[in-house]
């Protein structure tokens, strides 16, 4: 190799790999100083871009996972307060049963409705007041909102919440009379008192229901019809008959006829002259016919809880005799009066009336449904309009109050349901987040045992070169040696 003066080579090259050494070194303590591989992009460029994706993946996780919580959280504060609300249905329907007995009298009544009147407010209370973080919770206001439950956009959960106070829960209801069932009474015999029958459609909410009625059926046989084909809609029965007897029929025959579809029976009503004996002719074989009395504030009420067709017959040559009756409809309205000439040979026969109910929206259409309604859609009553200072009422406030109860049952079946999805939401990102933190441990974080053998060797390398740079930088020498 030539001997030069102005161009050191060999010191340049060992300078060269000083540089290298020293910058490496520079790198491996960086990296151990900072615990990371990659400190910058051009550690790894590519490494970078993948670890700070997997970072956004691992930060959202961990925000998603303390909004499912926050949704728990929700969900357990509604649901408590539901729980008492239903506490509280479940003592106005004691309180209803316990009214409905024969054994209360009016000021009875009273009293039990004062406790319904303050349950009736402590449930509005309720739904009124309670919150979360200041956000109302059930009293209508929240509806549906959306929980974020993963890292990325549109990864969420609904959470619905209804009103659960005493104007917003209860039962849809059609009650009012048809043109057959509950409605004016009819010249036909117990049992064909003139339905035609076909086949009746519920609908609630997508689901229709077929359900086929017969000609001539009573409403003992459509509501039971009604209950076996799982409509989601109850169906109740009852026949409800205001009776006045202004006179005893004499020389002819009156008869009471009960037909239930299943049993018929009948009754000889013949000398009885007023109302009270009426009422005790009848009560004396209700076991019999299903068929009970009563008289109070002097009106005469005749009643099948079955909803039997009831039918009174006059035969014979009647020398006197007065009879008026009216047909009572599932929501208390009297039919128009049907009055019997004694003279004239005549029967009339009641339909009973028919009740539907259900927790939900529903419809009836064809077949019976006008005959058996004027409501082919649900009527909403709430519990606030509950009223069991009656016995009449006492009977209508169970199917609100079953109502509101299965309506709040159905939400908290709900929240049940989201607490576990939940649940399980936030086990699986806790995994997630755990895996993909591993991962980008592996790409982002720096293998001290791999990284001190790496700077030792630089440390090494570094002082080797000054060393060499140091003897290359005293080769220019050898020149003098030549012109001695």
């Amino acid at each position: 190799m030539a001997i030069s003066v102005n161009t050191n080579v060999t010191s340049m090259k060992a300078q060269n790999q000083l540089n290298g050494a020293n910058s490496k070194l520079s790198t491996s303590m960086e990296r151990l100083s900072s615990g990371m591989r990659i400190n910058s992009a051009k550690d790894d460029a590519a490494g970078l871009q993948i670890s700070n994706r997997m970072s956004s993946q691992i930060n959202g996780i961990g925000v998603a996972m303390r909004n499912a919580n926050d949704g728990i959280s929700i969900a357990q504060t509604a649901e408590g307060a539901m729980q008492e609300s239903t506490n509280i249905l479940q003592r106005m329907r004691d309180l209803s049963l316990q009214s409905a007995n024969g054994s209360n009298s009016s000021e009875d009544r009273a009293a039990m409705q004062k406790e319904v009147n303050s349950l009736q407010a402590e449930l509005t209370r309720i739904a009124e007041t309670t919150s979360f973080g200041g956000q109302k919770l059930l009293d209508g206001s929240y509806g549906t909102q959306s929980f974020q439950v993963g890292s990325n956009a549109n990864e969420t959960i609904d959470v619905s919440l209804i009103a659960v106070g005493a104007t917003s829960i209860g039962a849809y209801r059609s009650d009012s009379a048809g043109t057959i069932f509950g409605g004016p009474l009819v010249a036909a015999a117990a049992g064909a008192n003139g339905s035609a029958g076909g086949d009746l459609v519920i609908t609630q909410g997508t689901k229709a229901t077929t359900v086929k009625t017969a000609s001539n059926d009573t409403a003992t046989e459509v509501a039971s019809k009604i209950n076996k084909a799982g409509t989601g809609v109850t169906a109740t029965a009852e026949t409800k008959i205001e009776a006045n007897l202004t006179a005893g029929f004499v020389g002819g025959t009156l008869t009471m006829n009960v037909d239930d579809g299943t049993s018929t029976s009948a009754l000889d009503l013949s000398g009885v002259s007023n109302n009270d004996d009426l009422a005790k002719a009848i009560n004396n074989v209700s076991g019999e016919t299903g068929v009970s009395a009563s008289i109070d504030s002097g009106v005469l009420t005749i009643t099948s809880s079955k909803g039997a067709d009831i039918n009174f017959t006059t035969a014979g040559t009647n020398t006197a005799g007065g009879l008026t009756l009216e047909n009572i409809s599932g929501d208390g309205s009297n039919s128009a009066t049907t009055t019997f000439a004694f003279a004239t040979n005549a029967t009339h026969t009641a339909s009973g009336a028919i009740s539907l109910s259900a927790s939900a929206a529903y419809s009836v259409s064809g077949g019976i449904a006008a005959e058996m309604t004027g409501e082919t859609a649900g009527v909403f009553a709430g519990v606030n309009t509950v009223d069991i200072s009656t016995a009449s009422g006492s009977q209508s406030a169970l199917a609100i109050i079953d109502g509101a109860i299965a309506s709040i049952d159905s939400s908290r079946a709900d929240l049940g349901a989201v607490q576990n999805r939940m649940s399980f939401t936030i086990n699986n990102l806790s995994n997630v987040q755990a895996n993909v933190t591993d991962a980008r441990s592996r790409i982002q974080d720096v293998d001290f045992a791999s990284e001190t053998a790496q700077l030792t060797k630089q440390q090494i390398l570094s002082q080797t070169s000054s060393a060499m740079l140091a003897q290359a930088n005293q080769l220019p020498q050898t020149a003098l040696s030549l012109l001695g």
